[in-house]
């Protein structure tokens, strides 16, 4: 089931391109992720979503 797909940050970025790079990888709209991920982060007390970007951004390698 190799779809050939890599989770990479990517050039259409706002600070580090984890949540372009998300977007790019499922096909979803960059604007869309972004949303979601600022709802999550907001409603979960602000830490778990920001330390699973830093995570996110120290794991995913560059374009």
């Amino acid at each position: 089931m190799a779809t050939g797909k890599k989770l990479l940050r990517s050039n259409d970025r706002w600070i580090v391109g984890v949540c372009g790079g998300i977007s790019e990888y499922f096909d979803w709209d960059p604007t869309l992720v972004r949303i979601i991920y600022l709802l999550l982060t907001l409603f979960s007390a602000g830490f778990p979503g920001v330390l699973l970007y830093i995570i996110l951004w120290i794991i995913m390698p560059k374009y």
